[in-house]
């Protein structure tokens, strides 16, 4: 039984066009390091009726974004999460690019998102990210441990609407027994800290809890399966924790009544 759910997966990719490189001022590696390792492994894997992993880098152009926002870590970013400049002096995009940018690369994956949404047998969103182990310069909580999964519905550390955000996307008490899923599958979880849910979740999930459908960021902790030393997946580690996760959306859809 696939599950009724989408699942958005918009930080997996670390590709940057021919055209657009030259541009770039950071090197391959500090590239691959907005990669949000793991997650096309872990969640773009499981039997969800509709998984949408993109397929270019967030440098390029971040889906989780609202397509007007601009500034140092709007659509089109400025400075990385460690704080470093994208973009080499006086060759950051225009507005001409940007729009073109937009065009070819960022509306064609919300039409699929948008169109995959609109399905009536479609129960729940889950739009699915990495973090670091400890906050980075650029986060909300630099310095800090994190735990090993983040659940965002866009209010309050119990899940509660935050007047600041405005509406959840995910009812406080569907969030505290999903969140006891993942407990039960052997995480540590936190609600809505250090990220409370981003584009994705906000704006389709408020349109979607109309319907009562829910909506989630999910975010896990890279140092569950990443090795220290070398940054690259841990083969072993990694199997593991699908089969955790696995586990908890089990759960999750049994929640759901499916």
């Amino acid at each position: 039984m696939k599950y009724p759910l989408v699942i958005c997966v918009p930080h997996c990719a670390s590709r940057i066009p021919d055209m657009v490189r030259p541009a770039l001022a950071l090197k391959d590696e500090e590239i691959e390091e907005s990669v949000d390792i793991g997650t096309k492994e872990i969640f773009g894997a499981l039997p969800a009726k509709r998984v949408l992993c993109a397929d270019w880098s967030r440098l390029l152009v971040d889906l989780n974004r609202s397509a007007h926002e601009r500034g140092p870590r709007g659509v089109i970013s400025e400075v990385d999460y460690h704080g470093r400049n994208v973009y080499h002096p006086g060759l950051f995009p225009n507005e001409r690019e940007i729009a073109e940018r937009l065009r070819k690369y960022y509306l064609p994956f919300h039409l699929r998102l948008k169109e995959a949404l609109e399905s009536p047998d479609i129960m729940g969103l889950c739009d699915c990210h990495s973090l670091n182990g400890i906050g980075p310069a650029e986060a909300p909580d630099p310095g800090k441990k994190r735990k090993d999964i983040v659940l965002g519905n866009n209010g309050d550390r119990n899940g509660n609407e935050n007047p600041s955000l405005g509406r959840t996307t995910c009812p406080p008490e569907s969030l505290h027994s999903i969140r006891e899923a993942f407990e039960r599958a052997g995480f540590s979880v936190s609600l809505n800290y250090p990220y409370t849910g981003g584009f994705i979740t906000t704006h389709y999930g408020q349109e979607f809890a109309d319907k009562g459908k829910i909506a989630l960021q999910i975010e896990i902790n890279q140092d569950l399966y990443v090795e220290r030393i070398s940054k690259q997946l841990g083969p072993e580690r990694l199997e593991d924790v699908k089969r955790k996760v696995s586990r908890a959306f089990e759960a999750f859809i049994t929640f759901l009544g499916c």
